[in-house]
């Protein structure tokens, strides 16, 4: 496992100017992918000297392009952007990073230019970037990083999240990883095992051996810590694995089936439904004293509990109705309200990071549908339908879902398959996350680096 430690991004910001810009740039993030924002990626630029060095000691024959091909497909994947063609650049990388032609960038329509420069510094990489507002001539942003030359994709991201903070207003979510259970085999016989990549698909890495069943993981949210449950000798177990140290503990034996371990907003307990009897309540467990908490009583079909992101509420499913519906309490327990009325079954049920919506999964007339709604149970929208579809989860800007889904067989048993797919808040921009295998039950990490 140790070769499955993640180097977190040691890097240093020098913070070269902010100038604030009174242009008519503006991106509408309600809208989706309707009025994109068309901007230009310059390749980043770079001497010869280093980009030799880098070849030689990342087998990238040019770096500089590499990260801005990086950038420039974030933001396409984003919505909220149009990246255009660098066939019809005039401007040449060095020259436009110095002192761009901003008629020539106008020519083009562009909105907003990134430039930057690629530079070796004592076998360390060093990337300098710049935002432009064309339409005022003004530069917006530029900061410069320095890291160890393997971590070249994040300087990317991050690049992304800042530019994307910088034109939206909110923070990006680029500089981020996905967990998921990787899955072959046919759909009676599935192997299942942890797998981790990079939020665009990149870097996978398998942490699991596929031996025994895995379920579920989620990540801490103030950590690369995550909590899955996993069957050892056909018995739920919930597990705590270490992403950076591949440290793994088992959390407790508990009775009967456990579902759903998450941990709370301040990663300290984790939270779980335990079946015992053909009834399930909410527990909690405090990781300092491993103290377990029985939060709910009732007999009913208590499950997939999720905190608000201050940690005074929980959102849940249950049966209390006489059919799956969302419910929302105080995190004691107290004060369950019911706050899903449509029609249909509710289901995962899982609190945004900005606290202002719930994402769930609904059955209805035999389609899934992956929607949210507002936190008292207002305003439901849907935003996906499909034959089989689940498990959304939020990217930590609250802006995007991701989640599974997955096909019929044919009248073989064949043709089966569970994709990971990612939408926006508006119902747009739907796309497929790529992965080496089928993949199910996502959850997305906060961003590595604030």
């Amino acid at each position: 496992m140790k070769n499955l430690k993640f180097i977190l991004l040691s890097i240093s910001i020098l913070l070269l100017t902010i100038i604030k810009s009174y242009s008519l740039i503006e991106v509408d993030i309600t809208r989706g992918n309707l009025n994109p924002l068309p901007l230009a990626v310059s390749p980043l630029s770079i001497d010869n000297e280093s980009k030799k060095r880098f070849e030689k000691l990342l087998k990238k024959k040019n770096i500089g392009d590499e990260i801005s091909i990086i950038v420039e497909n974030n933001l396409r994947t984003s919505g909220l952007f149009n990246p255009l063609n660098k066939d019809a650049f005039l401007q040449a990388p060095d020259i436009a990073n110095l002192k761009p032609r901003f008629e020539d960038w106008n020519l083009i329509k562009a909105q907003a230019l990134i430039t930057g420069k690629v530079t070796n510094v004592k076998d360390k990489l060093r990337v300098e970037f710049r935002l432009w507002d064309v339409l005022a001539g003004k530069e917006m942003m530029a900061l410069a990083f320095t890291t160890v030359p393997t971590n070249w994709r994040r300087v990317g991201h991050i690049i992304s999240d800042k530019v994307y903070e910088r034109l939206t207003g909110e923070k990006g979510y680029f500089d981020t990883r996905i967990i998921y259970v990787a899955e072959e085999g046919p759909k009676t016989n599935r192997i299942k095992k942890l797998a981790i990549m990079d939020q665009d698909g990149a870097n996978n890495k398998f942490l699991t051996l596929g031996n025994e069943l895995v379920l579920t993981p989620r990540f801490n949210p103030t950590s690369q810590m995550v909590t899955y449950l996993s069957y050892f000798r056909n018995l739920p177990r919930v597990y705590l694995l270490d992403i950076e140290t591949g440290m793994q503990e088992v959390v407790g034996d508990f009775p009967g089936m456990t579902f759903a371990p998450r941990f709370s907003p301040d990663g300290k307990k984790i939270i779980m439904s335990f079946a015992k009897d053909g009834n399930s309540d909410i527990y909690t467990m405090d990781l300092e004293n491993r103290i377990v908490e029985k939060i709910t009583n009732h007999p009913s079909i208590d499950t997939s509990p999720s905190y608000s992101p201050d940690g005074k509420f929980i959102c849940f499913n249950s049966d209390r109705s006489g059919y799956q519906q969302i419910y929302v309490m105080r995190a004691d327990g107290s004060n369950v309200k019911r706050i899903s009325f449509g029609n249909g079954i509710y289901g995962t049920p899982v609190w945004s990071p900005r606290g202002d919506l719930i994402a769930f999964t609904k059955l209805h007339k035999g389609k899934f549908y992956i929607g949210v709604m507002r936190t008292d149970g207002t305003g439901e929208r849907l935003l996906t339908e499909n034959f089989y579809q689940e498990a959304p989860s939020w990217s930590p800007n609250g802006r995007v879902l991701i989640f599974y889904r997955e096909t019929k067989t044919d009248a073989n048993g064949e043709g089966f398959s569970a994709k990971l797919w990612s939408i926006d808040l508006t119902g747009y921009n739907e796309r497929m996350v790529k992965t080496p295998s089928d993949g199910s039950d996502p959850s997305w990490s906060s961003l590595l680096t604030n």
